[in-house]
């Protein structure tokens, strides 16, 4: 049985990270919380909030994420039809000064409000198991200890942290098995998490519960450079359309390091309540195959694929892109429109060492999709060459691009579905179906989608350079 709670909890979903090791489907435009995984199934952001969305026991939902995910962000909170407050991390510094900030903030509603750090790119298989946990926790927190979700192994993986626990805590939390953490452990070999396997060790989930100012003191202690950092970043936070910036220099001055790092595997005060439920941080495409619905043959497929003679393999085709493979075993085979990623199963978490390779070699695709998305739509390369480059648009209703310049193109705008409001210098006009219009270099112009559809056009810019950063934004609106 479930106990009361006194206070609803507050929800912060660290939203940041850039889920490297599922490449190429996952890269920095868009990082793998904010993709489909699996077919009919919203992205793992989606479903995270859907799972904190119980006003009965959930405050409404903070999300800490990079300022360039914000749009993303904004449009997907939007689309569950879950109100969130939205808070931008004008830098990558790990999980402890986002946590720091999360506690100071949820000071501000009193220092007794309990707090739940959790993913954005979990798979949970049982929600409401997840939130029967969170709310036995919430006891153990509440009561002055730093708690995390334990999860029972399923067997001897080396891909998590362990947690070995301790004495049963006192009280509420204690009559839910709740225990004191004797130790963290490091992701380990295969012969050492069989040994902790059997010794009834916990994969590290992540997923933290806390009182504010337990948390404060706690870093007060053990991390004040982290505290302070947040502190004043939060103090000098501003307000940028529905998003909250934190202040830049404040929030650089923070340590790059995790929480576990910092505060966890330090302070005398964590406790950790083991649980059963299905769970994945789905952290490679070996842990989405294991995730994945499989067909007779042990093979996850999506998209268009053909397989034979294929066994216990994930194929993931991306777009127009027909992918065939034959005769392999316990292999990943993923296509998109711009690079195709082949490995075994057993060694796909080494992918994130390959991005890193990538960028070094300077490779664009390590981060950035051929589909580029915006706050009013999104753009694709098509074509690209000496002096020329066409793209396909498209334009959510309502959706404006800047009033902007360009110094080395022009560009020919051809609208092929919906209408067009383009403005170039002094001039307004609408642009119908089959019909274009010239934008001469230099010239300042803006296009809009005054329709209920959406917009899509084709766009060839000519010049001696067609770089993304030749735009000379005049007006916008997304305070970009």
């Amino acid at each position: 049985m479930m106990p009361d709670l006194e206070k609803r909890i507050l929800p912060v979903i660290m939203c940041g990270g850039a889920g490297t090791r599922l490449w190429p489907a996952s890269r920095d435009s868009m990082p793998k919380q904010f993709i489909s995984l699996v077919d009919g199934e919203p992205s793992t952001f989606r479903r995270t909030l859907e799972r904190v969305a119980d006003p009965a026991v959930f405050e409404r939902p903070v999300v800490i994420t990079a300022s360039d995910a914000r749009f993303i962000v904004a449009e997907q909170v939007q689309q569950a039809g879950i109100a969130a407050d939205i808070v931008l991390e004008p830098e990558r510094r790990d999980s402890a000064a986002a946590v720091a900030v999360a506690a100071h903030r949820a000071a501000e509603q009193g220092p007794d409000t309990v707090v739940l750090i959790l993913a954005a790119d979990h798979v949970i298989g049982d929600a409401d198991a997840f939130v029967a946990a969170c709310r036995a926790a919430a006891s153990g927190a509440a009561a002055g200890h730093i708690m995390t979700l334990g999860i029972r192994p399923t067997g001897p993986a080396t891909e998590y942290g362990y947690i070995q626990t301790g004495a049963r805590l006192p009280g509420a939390a204690g009559e839910h098995g709740a225990c004191h953490v004797e130790r963290f452990l490091e992701k380990p070999d295969a012969e050492r998490a069989a040994g902790l396997v059997a010794k009834g060790a916990l994969w590290n989930s992540g997923y933290f519960l806390f009182r504010a100012d337990t948390l404060i003191q706690e870093l007060a202690a053990h991390a004040p450079e982290v505290s302070a950092a947040a502190k004043a970043a939060l103090e000098g936070a501003t307000k940028d359309l529905d998003f909250v910036r934190l202040d830049p220099a404040a929030f650089a001055a923070a340590p790059k390091i995790s929480i576990d790092y910092a505060l966890m595997e330090r302070t005398s005060r964590a406790g950790v309540l083991p649980v059963a439920f299905p769970w994945s941080d789905v952290g490679s495409w070996n842990a989405l195959w294991a995730v994945s619905p499989r067909d007779p043959d042990g093979n996850v497929v999506r998209g268009r694929a053909a397989l034979a003679g294929t066994r216990n393999s994930l194929v993931h085709s991306d777009g127009e892109i027909l992918t065939a493979v034959v005769g392999l075993e316990d292999v990943v085979v993923v296509t998109t429109p711009d690079a195709i990623l082949v490995t075994s199963r057993a060694r796909s978490a080494e992918v994130k060492d390959l991005v890193t390779q990538l960028r070094r070699e300077g490779h664009a695709e390590a981060d950035e999709h051929r589909r580029m998305y915006r706050p009013w739509g999104w753009y694709q390369r098509i074509d690209i060459g000496t002096r020329f480059q066409v793209k396909r648009i498209m334009v959510k209703p309502e959706g404006r691009l800047s009033l902007q310049k360009h110094y080395h193109r022009a560009e020919h705008w051809i609208v092929v579905k919906g209408t067009a409001q383009v403005t170039v210098n002094d001039d307004v006009s609408l642009v119908h179906e089959n019909e274009a219009i010239y934008l001469p270099i230099g010239s300042m112009h803006r296009l809009v989608n005054p329709g209920k559809i959406p917009l899509e056009l084709i766009e060839v810019q000519v010049g001696s350079y067609t770089g993304e950063d030749d735009i000379i934004r005049v007006e916008d609106v997304y305070g970009r």
